[in-house]
This record gives structure tokens, sequence and C-alpha cells, in this order.
């Protein structure tokens, strides 16, 4: 095996973090702002990209790096080694409630591709790059799944989903319509693609968007209830306004609701 053999801990219900075990010399390379804690003799480094091992050169480095700017992901990464002869320990925390996935890359051929945000740890030696989608109608309309990541290698990866996570195994024919940002990942052999809803009345006053993901089998997909776009933006909706005053103060039934619900500030 190529990338580091880690061993791992998922702990929580809502809001996850895993622990993962390191032996002497061995890394874990993680995104900025997972990190959790950590035990002493664990030594932290900053590299350029994701430290595996097709990142050999500049031009190599210089690559990658400039495929996870694409992503909206920073130049760098953060790498955890542990520089004592004992076996420690290092913590990453889940970034919103949700759930912690482990994905051992030895089982899915080596290749799993998730959404561009959902992406939080894995074995030193796991590639993390960007999958580009070779069809125009993802390209044109994906929104938020027109980039993803892709994982590869033969390590163990973390990902991050938002909610309740669903996982599907898809038979070969079988199609799954989903939301695209509601999409963690899937196994290689998933084919992914964009789909018009259809309709002048789903169209306009449907509010679900003009398009949704299809994934047709065979192959593993994993689903999450909450993507955090659709949480950022039910938070902004309700957010207060005009100094102070939320969204529902200015309707016509705005007093009458705060009197239901017990509320005499008036």
């Amino acid at each position: 095996m190529r990338a580091h053999e880690i061993d791992y801990q998922i702990y929580g219900e809502e809001m996850q973090y895993v622990e993962i075990e390191l032996d002497p010399q061995e890394i874990v390379v993680a995104e900025s702002g997972s990190f959790m804690m950590m035990e002493d003799g664990i030594q932290m480094q900053t590299i350029f990209g994701d430290g595996s091992q097709e990142q050999q050169g500049i031009f190599g480095k210089l690559l990658s790096a400039g495929k996870r700017v694409l992503t909206g992901e920073s130049l760098f990464m953060t790498a955890y080694i542990n520089q004592q002869y004992g076996k420690k320990k290092v913590y990453f925390a889940s970034p919103y409630p949700g759930k912690i996935v482990p994905i051992d890359l030895t089982k899915y051929g080596g290749k799993f591709i998730c959404q561009k945000d959902a992406f939080l740890c894995a074995a030193k030696g796991v590639a993390v790059g960007i999958e580009f989608s070779k069809k125009l109608g993802r390209g044109l309309f994906g929104g938020e799944g027109f980039i993803m990541q892709k994982l590869e290698g033969d390590g163990m990866a973390f990902v991050h989903s938002g909610g309740t996570l669903a996982r599907k195994e898809l038979v070969a024919g079988e199609v799954l319509k989903v939301d695209t940002g509601c999409i963690v990942g899937f196994t290689k052999d998933v084919d992914y693609d964009i789909e018009f809803i259809g309709g002048i009345k789903n169209s306009i006053f449907g509010g679900e968007g003009l398009f949704f993901a299809t994934l047709r089998g065979p192959g593993v997909v994993y689903i999450q209830s909450l993507p955090f776009s659709r949480l950022a933006d039910r938070i902004i909706a309700s957010a207060p306004r005009n100094g102070g005053n939320s969204r529902e103060e200015g309707s016509l039934l705005g007093g009458l609701g705060r009197m239901i619900d017990g509320d005499n500030r008036f």
C-alpha cells in the first residue's frame, strides 16, 4: 500500500468527530478548519497541495495546488505527523450537524467522487483532486454539482455530510434523481448527469430549481438531507433586518403570530 494505514474511531451522533490513531511517522492530512485537538508528540506541517505521491516535482505540486483553487479550497493543507515512538491520536470535527463518513478506497476501486466541500481528512498518500465534467449539461447547469472532488489511492479518507445520511446501492441501470446539493459522493462507476425538470409550472413556480442530478448505477451513492448551502440560505432568509426586525415582523400577521406564540414584545 502507498497510503499510510491509519486506525480511527468516530464519536458523537449529530455533531461528530473522528479520532485518528497514528503509529510512529504515520501522517494524516486535513483541510484547514477541521482540526479539533491532538496529543503531545504530533507535529503539524503546512504542505503545498495534498502531499500525495503523485505530486513529485515542482510542476506536479503546482498542478495539484491549482486544481484545489478551482474547487474553492486553499492552496495548502495541514499534515499531522506522529514524531514519537508510541501511538498518538489526533482529532478532527465536523463543521456543522451531520455525519462523518469513512471511505475505504480499496473497497471502491481506488476512487471516490464527492462534493467539493465534503472532504474532511485522509491518510497521507490519498490524492485529493478535481473531477471535471465531460458532459455539456453538467458544465452549464450543474451548479453545486459541477466541480466535484475525487479521492484516489488505497487508504482511508473521511467526508462529511449534513443532516441525516442515506446510503444507496444502485444496480446496473438503476437511476436515482437527486437535488445537486444533496449529493455527498458516489463511487467511480456511477454515471452522473444533470437533467432539466421540465414543465412551465415546475420551472416558474416549483421553487426547487430547474435541474436535478441523475445518478445511474451500478455503484454506491451517499445522499445528505441537509446541504450546508440550504441551511445557510434559511439562516440568511430568517436573519433580522431593518434594525433588528425579522422578516415576519413586517407582515400583516406578524403581531398576531407573536401573540399566539406567547411573545409579548410589541
